[in-house]
């Protein structure tokens, strides 16, 4: 395991490669699964306050859910989460030939709004659980991705690596220099 600050961090973070690519998943991670993407009460409060812009991206059906059910909902265990449209895409989910592409971050890169996405999503595939004085980070294998880590590992990319702009959004630089410098030191154990 390898630990920064109050962060246990699962091995896989340093030595799986992994990279996104949606013309082969068709951005599955935003259709498939048992609940919508996790959510903070503060990430909560910003979907409503931006739902103005962003419902001119989303879809007819994603609309309707959140003016039924609200910006977000609870999973099983009672946590935050998005809404699902008929329990499977989330409701922010667009489809553009076939793909699915975050409706919240179509709108940040038109620079309508400053929000870019639930950090859970902008995280994918690591997940992220908060026991009160530390937190895990974990690799999240799903099948889905199975195209991601084939593509990672074919142009040699790191987890740790290719999430290094949402993990900075999450923890801050300070902490990403030091996963950083603990990732290189447990990949260089063994050489």
């Amino acid at each position: 395991m390898i630990i920064v600050e109050n962060a246990i961090i699962s091995e896989d973070i340093a030595d799986r490669c992994f990279c996104c690519d949606i013309t082969q998943c068709h951005g599955m991670c935003c259709v498939e699964g048992d609940a919508g993407a996790p959510l903070e009460k503060s990430e909560c409060e910003e979907l409503a306050k931006i739902m103005p812009v962003i419902r001119n991206y989303m879809p007819a059906e994603g609309i309707a859910e959140v003016e039924r059910t609200g910006v977000s909902a609870t999973d099983e265990t009672g946590a935050l989460c998005t809404p699902l449209v008929n329990n499977r895409e989330c409701v922010y989910a667009v489809f553009e030939n076939g793909v699915a592409m975050c409706a919240i971050e179509k709108a940040y890169f038109d620079k309508k709004i400053t929000f870019r996405k639930p950090v859970s999503c902008h995280l994918y595939p690591i997940r992220i659980e908060d026991y009160g004085e530390f937190q895990t980070v974990n690799y999240h294998v799903w099948d889905v991705c199975c195209s991601a880590v084939c593509n990672g590992e074919k142009q040699g990319t790191p987890l740790y690596i290719y999430l290094k702009e949402p993990l900075i959004r999450r923890f801050g630089k300070r902490w990403y220099n030091e996963l950083v410098a603990r990732c290189e030191e447990f990949n260089n154990k063994d050489k």
